[in-house]
């Protein structure tokens, strides 16, 4: 009977814990999980190619995509030194600067005003942007213009070192562009017909991965992304949940992707927007440093 109660005893305490392992291990997952919404990291990467110039070997690129006002430190402070200590040569932003839904102007070029100190910048704009009015975007860039920022909108323009030019396009957001989604991906192959080249190497600026076909056809060696947001919730084994563009489950949603001769880099981006939180799926810098190979390497 001793032995009995004993484990008569000993099952109510069990059964009495199990009620706080469980809170216990709720809140210490909610509590990851807020930690990881701002837990910042660099990511680096290397890209080789035979089309870049000697010239160009150990050029670093810093891509800072999907702000949506997000705050990393007192104004981004933090985020702006982790941008410092990364070194570029230059740095991108791939849209989504600005949320639509809440929109803190200031704070974008706050943000952007801390990263023109470190190196020259280059803005293509994401589909928040093209959802702002006419008048809050052109007030925007201007003032992103007046700082410093080369704003690209369906436009290249060359980076020199050593005597030598590689080519960056930029590309505007679909939204800017009317029609169907099958008339918005012909401008943009038509704006990548005008301006790739053969004979250099080109790395291009777009907010949306989902238009890799687009960057292949036009035999893009480089394109830098957002918009996925990584999938938003990143689940062990699967990836990305789901991506504006792409829905559940996404092709893209972050990292490295090829398609005949063209990479691109899809950035898992900094901030949120229509989700409040992400999950498994750290806030993140990427720094690509590019690497001149001999040709047929």
């Amino acid at each position: 009977m001793g032995t009995t109660k004993r484990r008569r005893r000993q099952l109510r305490r069990r059964r009495r814990l199990r009620p706080v392992l469980w809170l216990l291990l709720l809140g210490l997952l909610a509590l990851w999980t807020l930690w990881g919404n701002t837990a910042l990291v660099t990511t680096r990467a290397v890209f080789e190619s035979p089309l870049l110039p000697a010239a160009f070997g150990g050029f670093r690129i810093l891509q800072v995509s999907d702000l949506h006002d997000a705050r990393i430190g007192q104004d981004n402070a933090r985020l702006i030194a982790q941008a410092r200590a990364a070194k570029p040569d230059i740095i991108v932003l791939t849209g989504d600067m600005i949320d639509s839904n809440r929109p803190d102007p200031e704070l974008t070029l706050k943000t952007v005003e801390g990263l023109v100190s470190i190196a020259p910048v280059y803005y293509v704009s994401g589909n928040h942007e093209a959802a702002l009015s006419w008048d809050d975007y052109h007030s925007l860039t201007r003032r992103m213009r007046a700082l410093g920022v080369q704003v690209l909108e369906d436009q290249a323009a060359a980076i020199s070192r050593g005597g030598t030019d590689i080519q960056l396009i930029g590309l505007k957001d679909l939204g800017f562009i009317p029609g169907s989604i099958p008339e918005r991906r012909q401008e943009v192959t038509n704006t990548l017909r005008l301006f790739a080249r053969d004979d250099m190497f080109t790395l291009v600026l777009s907010h949306r991965p989902e238009l890799m076909d687009e960057y292949a056809q036009a035999s893009c060696e480089l394109v830098l992304c957002g918009h996925a947001h990584g999938g938003q919730v990143r689940l062990p084994l699967i990836g990305g949940l789901f991506s504006p563009g792409q829905g559940l489950f996404p092709k893209y949603d972050a990292g490295l992707y090829f398609e005949g001769g063209t990479a691109m880099y899809l950035s898992r981006g900094i901030g949120n927007s229509n989700f409040p939180l992400r999950f498994n799926n750290r806030p993140e810098l990427v720094l690509i440093e590019l690497k001149s190979v001999p040709a047929g390497s």
